[in-house]
């Protein structure tokens, strides 16, 4: 079993269709989503580059998380830390 990270652009009404369009896709089991920071955690089977064509083909923009959008997501939430110093 395989986890993926996504950072998918959404709203909160994009969850519905976002959940939709997963549930159609063939060895996921279990789908997360931290609509705060954009990130939807993907368990299961399916193959990651299936997950990520199937949420580009009903309109939402995603790609795969990277270390930079976590910087990014604390960044704009006003709780970037560094060696223990807060900036915010």
């Amino acid at each position: 079993m395989e986890t993926i990270e996504l950072k998918v652009e959404m709203v909160a009404l994009h969850e519905k269709r976002l959940r939709k369009c997963l549930s159609k896709v063939k060895g996921i089991e279990k789908v997360e989503v931290e609509a705060s920071i954009q990130k939807v955690v993907v368990t299961g089977y399916a193959h990651r580059n299936k997950i990520l064509k199937a949420l580009r083909r009903v309109g939402l923009r995603a790609e795969f998380w990277s270390p930079q959008n976590e910087i990014l997501s604390a960044y704009a939430s006003g709780s970037l830390m560094i060696n223990n110093f807060s900036f915010f």
